[in-house]
């Protein structure tokens, strides 16, 4: 621009008016958890500019529908949590057979202090009661003394939901056992009919194909619950494609399987989330309708071995659960765990139809049947011959037949 003319600098007034009144928001406070998700609170006032100076106005002065949260998630970091163990009780029983018992906690690894045991709730867990023996009663010689009777215990074993009977009973785990199969689109394919239909069979679901696609946008409820269930010896891989979630209303994403726990809202697409083990359940909570994500899943055999031989794996709706597993003699010790998991909408029922332990009433050497309630985290023991009618909070279940 040398050879050309340089005008000189000057300043024009554009407008006298007051800018209109704003919402101005302080920078959020400390998170209110440690790890995993909590709340930020800050502070949201209505203020103007008046002369260059910020004037602090009412606040129905400024837009309502504008105003910002005055709680906003957060996430610090991902949480890290283990189960830790009182020792053994006493036996029960001064003589013949009898069980231990012992305490279980949920501790914090970086505090090293006991918290709630939800945070732990997906991890896996020892038994918390176990047969014992004092020898043989003076008036019983030569005979196997009962057990002490149980009561129901708030504690629970390592277990997942499942159950079992041969295995021609799981021949078709790719072909959803939930009302209906679920119907799944394709991200910006299909007719609109087609995907009004789709966003009817997702939420509540059991999606059982070695891999899919599942459309969690536009429905209508608050709060969308879908499982995808493979069998043992897989983990699940899910990718989200695409993701509408209003981070700053508080809609979020939550993944939960046996061996992990994880939330986010932000830089959603393309993330990858591992199950590490055989079943997923992811939940989308939604403020504003339309909302949503759009997962790709696919399943794989698992990188590390979080199941025993024996153990056993049903995806409702319905089912056997036999014991004993036939196994080595020499391995009659394993305790074989069964693993029930329904679609998110269904609730469990176990019935004992029958119950033979021979005329010794050792030969399955097993004499308790523990039953857990993933929801709620409780364990009920039940013993010998007892039957029984139980059901669940939630839609999964674990048993455990132990000595």
């Amino acid at each position: 621009c040398q050879p050309v003319p340089k005008p000189e600098s000057r300043v024009e007034v554009c407008d006298l008016n007051p800018c209109p009144p704003r919402w101005k928001v302080t920078p959020a406070g400390p998170c209110s958890s440690s790890c995993g998700l909590g709340l930020a609170v800050q502070l949201v006032t209505c203020v103007q500019i008046l002369h260059g100076q910020e004037v602090l106005q009412e606040e129905h002065l400024c837009p309502v529908a504008e105003k910002p949260l005055t709680s906003v998630p957060c996430v610090i970091r991902t949480c890290s949590y283990e189960w830790s163990f009182s020792e053994w009780s006493e036996c029960s029983a001064s003589c013949g057979n009898g069980i231990q018992t012992r305490q279980d906690f949920c501790l914090s690894s970086l505090t090293h202090k006991p918290v709630n045991p939800l945070f732990c709730r997906h991890f896996p867990k020892a038994v918390v009661v176990r047969g014992c023996s004092a020898g043989p009663c003076p008036e019983q010689e030569g005979t196997l003394s009962p057990g002490a009777e149980l009561q129901p215990v708030t504690a629970a074993t390592h277990l997942t939901t499942a159950a079992a009977a041969t295995e021609h009973r799981h021949k078709d785990l790719d072909v959803p056992l939930s009302a209906g199969p679920p119907e799944q689109t394709k991200p910006g394919g299909g007719e609109e009919d087609t995907a009004k239909r789709s966003f009817l069979f997702v939420c509540g679901n059991l999606f059982l194909n070695a891999t899919g696609i599942i459309n969690m946008t536009g429905v209508e409820s608050r709060d969308c619950t879908v499982t995808i269930g493979r069998p043992l010896r897989e983990e699940i891989l899910v990718t989200i494609l695409e993701s509408s979630l209003n981070c700053s209303a508080g809609e979020i994403l939550l993944f939960s399987g046996r061996m992990m726990w994880r939330t986010g809202c932000r830089k959603l697409p393309l993330s990858l989330i591992n199950s590490r083990t055989n079943t997923l359940i992811v939940k989308q909570r939604v403020v504003l309708p339309g909302n949503g994500v759009i997962l790709q899943y696919s399943s794989r055999t698992a990188a590390k071995k979080y199941y025993q031989d024996c153990d056993q794996q049903l995806f409702g709706p319905q089912g056997e659960v036999v014991n004993p597993v036939q196994l080595p003699e020499e391995r009659q010790e394993v305790v074989c765990r069964t693993f029930i998991t329904v679609a998110p909408r269904q609730r469990i029922s176990i019935r004992a139809l029958n119950t033979d332990l021979g005329p010794e009433g050792n030969q399955t050497h097993f004499n308790y049947i523990l039953v857990r309630d993933v929801s709620t985290m409780k364990t009920v023991v039940f013993h010998g011959k007892q039957q029984f009618l139980w059901q669940s909070t939630g839609s999964q279940a674990e048993i455990e037949f132990h000595e």
